[in-house]
């Protein structure tokens, strides 16, 4: 009688088994950073969505099709290549979170913080924790990441006309690789959004994707 049962057992997990785990979601995801200190993580949420969809229909990439949310502090972060950070207000990191930060960007990690207006001082205010003796460098138009699929021969695209500042793009590299971008004055992120969201003409909507889909083409390629 034990034989018979040690026989379904076996039958169970070659069978049942396989067909559960063919079934889970083994796509690669990229992650939304939940963030302490009371700003608005959840900005744009039709974003990355739009993002992910653009990248798979003209990069040719297999990304799931909804992005994963991750905490600094969590080690999920380890399992997303490239990690998205957004929104209007504060931002808090604790020593923890610093220091777990610091370790996904330094084993290959990728974090593009996109400034949606008054995310900046804070922002800066946190790297340090994570990277204290670094400094942000500009990224001149030459850069790679400007040339993947699409080419912005000069640098980030402006998408919301509401003053007369520069785009810019600052990084922090850490031996030879870029681990941080940091798009400012660019409104990346809502450009991303559904059309309808901010009115975004179809020009606009479109540059901001190309821009975002050479971003995760970079990504992946280093």
């Amino acid at each position: 009688m034990e034989h018979i049962w040690k026989i379904v057992l076996l039958v169970v997990l070659f069978v049942f088994v396989p067909r559960w785990l063919w079934s889970q979601d083994t796509k690669v995801k990229i992650a939304l950073l939940k963030y302490k200190g009371g700003g608005d993580w959840y900005a744009n949420p039709t974003s990355l969505p739009n993002l992910i969809r653009f990248c798979n229909e003209n990069l040719n990439t297999d990304l799931a099709k909804e992005p994963a949310v991750v905490e600094p502090g969590n080690r999920d972060i380890f399992n997303y290549p490239y990690v998205h950070l957004t929104g209007h207000g504060n931002i808090v990191f604790t020593p923890v979170e610093a220091e777990n930060l610091r370790k996904y960007l330094l084993g290959g990690g990728f974090l593009h913080a996109d400034d949606n207006y008054g995310l900046e001082p804070s922002f800066r205010r946190e790297m340090k924790k994570v990277f204290p003796d670094n400094e942000w460098i500009e990224l001149p138009w030459e850069h790679p990441i400007f040339h993947q699929r699409y080419d912005f021969s000069q640098g980030l695209p402006k998408i919301h006309e509401h003053d007369a500042k520069r785009p810019q793009a600052f990084g922090i590299v850490k031996e030879g690789r870029l681990v941080v971008l940091f798009t400012f004055e660019t409104d990346l992120g809502d450009g991303w959004e559904d059309p309808e969201v901010h009115r975004d003409p179809e020009n606009k909507h479109r540059q901001a994707l190309e821009m975002g889909a050479n971003i995760i083409s970079y990504v992946f390629q280093n």
